[in-house]
């Protein structure tokens, strides 16, 4: 089960279906912000037109990022999107921003940050709206249409933190071990999560898949996650130590650290994938991996054929595409 990133590109809407014809059981478009290199900026937008592409496969967000919006509104976009697709839509939520702060500050004009509830309120009321049960929302207010059937929920996120929040408010819960790679804040949101909703939660992590192993891994050398804290903000995950200065220029600060980590970007030709795959599965218990397709261009087309070629259906713990 993949998620796989949406970029610009002529072959853009024929990954969703590629896909589909292949096995995977989820497309998922993430949300970034002034980045030319990444098409989804709306990922309800383009799940729309992904819906009407595709005939059978969930397709999703991974995520939305709620501190941008109102949660009514972001309901009533998917609950719009589930009348379109009964079935097949899951709303991925993030807590990131999604962009530098010039893009978020663009997105939040107007808005009064003494005001602004923190995440877990937002999460909270946005909840409240995507439920059935209309006891739990506003009196005489409801985030129209309502489908026949709730699409599925799914909090995004690197930390117990978020691994108990999800579990306490019935959300499924991706680990994004691309942006947080310690395993031991792996095994523990696992155990969080695990221990106080029953379930196990989705593993999302980034892969450079190729024909020619060696090539992949020169490619994936080349990723080096860096975090960057500043006093007082939200500490944010970037892709360069020019990324990291320019989010704090951006932000208006020269007090900020900036922490490199350890990449975990997987790397190989489909065999390799799979195994490294099964192995993160028999230790931590994993059953459903969302693919981050990290290749450049269109060779993400061809990796998730690689991907799939090399799946044996005897290891649906694995990759239970």
């Amino acid at each position: 089960m993949r998620k796989h990133r949406a970029r610009p590109s002529s072959a853009l809407c024929r990954w969703p279906g590629g896909a589909e014809a292949l096995g995977y059981h989820r497309f998922w478009v993430a949300e970034h912000h002034n980045t030319p290199e990444l098409a989804s900026s709306s990922p309800e937008v383009l799940l729309a037109h992904l819906a009407a592409r595709t005939d059978s496969i969930r397709i999703g967000s991974g995520g939305v990022m709620l501190q941008h919006y109102s949660p009514y509104k972001v309901a009533e976009n998917f609950n719009l999107l589930q009348a379109l697709a009964p079935g097949r839509i899951d709303i991925g939520i993030g807590k990131a921003p999604g962009g530098l702060p010039l893009s978020t500050r663009a997105l939040q004009a107007g808005r009064d940050p003494a005001r602004k509830p923190d995440f877990r309120a937002q999460l909270t009321e946005l909840d409240s709206f995507l439920t059935t049960d209309a006891g739990r929302r506003p009196e005489g207010l409801d985030a129209t249409p309502r489908p026949t059937g709730a699409g599925e929920r799914h909090l995004l996120g690197a930390s117990v933190e978020s691994a108990a929040l999800a579990a306490e408010l019935g959300w499924n819960f991706v680990f994004a071990r691309h942006l947080n790679g310690d395993d031991a804040t792996l095994s523990a949101a696992i155990s969080t999560y695990r221990d106080a909703s029953g379930r196990t939660p989705i593993v999302a992590l980034a892969a450079v898949v190729a024909r020619s192993a060696a090539e992949a891994k020169a490619t994936a050398d080349l990723f080096t996650p860096y975090r960057v804290h500043i006093a007082g903000a939200q500490s944010v995950t970037v892709g360069s130590e020019a990324q990291a200065a320019e989010y704090a220029r951006q932000a208006g600060v020269t007090d900020y650290t900036v922490e490199r980590r350890v990449s975990t970007v997987l790397a190989g030709n489909g065999e390799d994938i799979v195994a490294a795959l099964d192995a993160l599965a028999g230790q931590h218990g994993i059953a459903e991996f969302i693919i981050d397709f990290a290749n450049a261009g269109d060779s993400r087309i061809e990796a998730i054929e690689l991907l799939a070629a090399a799946r044996q259906p005897a290891r649906p713990t694995a990759l239970s595409a």
